[in-house]
């Protein structure tokens, strides 16, 4: 399937968080139907990711931060990436969000949001890069192993009231 409009990437700013939390909750209801519970996704997760991209866009550390949204052309929101550089973590710089809308995935988004991360680390003068996937994401997972992300661990984790194993994800970037 391939995108009928251009895609670009813009930063995203402090009076983006809505749109962010919009597209977040829209993303974990789509595709974490069989991981979490219904009642969480369909009453909770709006409110909660709402207080978490307000707090995280008006928080302090901006500048070890890259919050991306990838828009069409007409202006349609379709996608966003978060990555963020972690001080003393072993693994790097931690790729802690990279959605594409439900109806837009499979046209490049993806893509073209997670090369945008790895050259922004590269950037930064970072080795590598690392994320989280819910055990059970396969399409994700599927998606990170394609891309060259290798599995090295697994951590539990609690979500939307249950308990969840994280499985931990590395990107080791090359020197360009």
């Amino acid at each position: 399937m391939r995108m009928n409009h251009a895609l670009s990437l813009r930063p995203a700013a402090p009076a983006d968080a809505p749109l962010l939390a919009a597209m977040h909750a829209a993303s974990w209801q789509a595709t974490y139907r069989s991981l979490l519970p219904a009642d969480y996704l369909e009453r909770e997760v709006g409110a909660e990711r709402a207080a978490y991209w307000r707090a995280r866009m008006e928080a302090p550390g901006g500048e070890r931060r890259l919050v991306l949204i990838a828009q069409l052309d007409d202006g349609t929101p379709v996608g966003f990436v978060c990555v963020e550089r972690q001080p003393g973590s072993p693994w790097g710089v931690l790729l802690d969000n990279l959605h594409a809308l439900p109806g837009h995935q499979g046209m490049g988004v993806g893509k073209r949001l997670m090369q945008a991360a790895q050259d922004w680390a590269r950037a930064q003068g970072e080795a590598q890069l690392y994320l989280y996937v819910l055990d059970g994401n396969t399409p994700a997972i599927a998606f990170y192993e394609r891309q060259g992300w290798t599995y090295s661990g697994s951590e539990p984790d609690r979500m939307g009231g249950v308990d969840i194993t994280a499985l931990r994800y590395v990107y080791r970037l090359d020197a360009v």
